[in-house]
């Protein structure tokens, strides 16, 4: 699953976007961080490694609501290959 994982300070909230299996805990031992995610500017500064959440979701990962979210209104800046 590629969900987000809270780090930062009490009432200062930052989170990774992280692949992690589906029944570990929220902050647990991730497999890989696909990008980062930060409420806090404004607007809200998101950073995504668009060909690695490709493959992840490529290979059976789904993703959160929120994530889903926040890969469609940050799509990637240059058009992916097609495949043949």
């Amino acid at each position: 699953m590629i969900r987000l994982a809270r780090v930062g300070a009490r009432k200062q909230p930052y989170y990774r976007i992280v692949v992690i299996e589906k029944d570990r805990a929220r902050n647990g031992r991730s497999i890989e961080v696909v990008g980062t995610y930060n409420p806090r500017t404004n607007p809200a500064s998101v950073d995504l490694k668009h060909p690695r959440i490709a493959y992840w979701r490529g290979v059976g990962a789904q993703l959160s609501p929120r994530v889903a979210k926040l890969v469609e209104t940050h799509p990637a800046a240059v058009a992916e290959p097609a495949v043949a």
